[in-house]
């Protein structure tokens, strides 16, 4: 089953949120997705408000920082909001923007090392296991929660290089890709994690139905490029008239995305949201 999903974006006033997923819980969108990113709003706390307001939407935190989680609280808090909305949250974890890490003083030496490890250990402890870990960057000793969600909710990495996307394939249930990521980059992505039918792709892509989206986006595709090491031509976006924007849709679909979450850009998202959905 493929699935639609739409991001609220950061830059978005947060008190936005609550008619944002009351407007989308009426649509045919399958996913709601916040953000956590250094200095705008926590991702838990979002992911509880859409909650709250909603009935239908499956709500995805992309992405949660390990760094600035320990693994216990953040299972605490996933396992709370997985007994509240059954079936209905996705959480993402990732190994944060490192200037951001170092700017808070939670970089660590091995990323890899911390998400691996985070990952393992929330998704044990969902389950309702025991968990006693002594790894390079994460210490438990026999934590288990009393309160285990019936459904866990799937635990997925965010993250774009080779190793983490291998790393990713064995030990989350699935896995998002930042924006700018086309159809052709794809198969790549899907050998490097090297994963089963099961791992859901989650695929975030700009969406913009308007005019020149130069315009509205000009300054972020260009450090989006720079982040992914591309040029700003090669910036993968669900833009041109609604007709377009749905065929890159279809084509990240048809190239192996099980979940395209569009992140609709300018001052009226929904326009845009609106839009899409007509045309698919």
């Amino acid at each position: 089953m493929k699935r639609l999903g739409v991001m609220f974006d950061r830059d978005l006033p947060p008190e936005q949120l609550i008619p944002f997923a009351k407007a989308l819980d009426a649509t045919t969108v399958d996913d709601l997705w916040v953000v956590e990113d250094l200095g705008w709003t926590g991702g838990i706390s979002a992911a509880a408000t859409a909650l709250a307001v909603t009935s239908r939407l499956r709500v995805g935190i992309g992405i949660t920082p390990a760094p600035l989680r320990n693994p216990m609280l953040l299972a605490m808090e996933l396992g709370n909001l997985a007994r509240l909305h059954p079936g209905r949250l996705a959480a993402g974890i990732g190994h944060g923007v490192q200037d951001w890490m170092r700017q808070v003083g939670a970089a660590v030496p091995s990323p890899l090392a911390l998400l691996e490890e985070t990952v393992t250990a929330v998704r044990a402890l969902l389950r309702g296991e025991t968990v006693t870990l002594h790894g390079k960057a994460v210490h438990l000793d026999g934590v288990s929660l009393v309160h285990p969600p019936a459904e866990p909710p799937p635990v997925l990495t965010g993250v774009k290089g080779p190793r983490s996307l291998a790393l990713s394939g064995r030990v989350a249930e699935g896995t998002i890709i930042p924006e700018g990521i086309g159809p052709d980059e794809l198969p790549a992505v899907l050998g490097h994690l090297n994963a089963g039918d099961d791992h859901e792709l989650v695929l975030f892509t700009y969406l913009y139905t308007g005019g020149d989206v130069s315009e509205v986006a000009g300054e972020l595709v260009e450090g989006q490029a720079a982040y992914l090491g591309v040029a700003q031509e090669d910036v993968s976006m669900a833009n041109g008239d609604p007709e377009a924007a749905a065929e890159l849709v279809k084509a990240l679909w048809a190239a192996g995305a099980g979940t395209v979450a569009v992140r609709p850009l300018g001052p009226e998202p929904l326009t845009h949201v609106h839009a899409l959905l007509a045309a698919l």
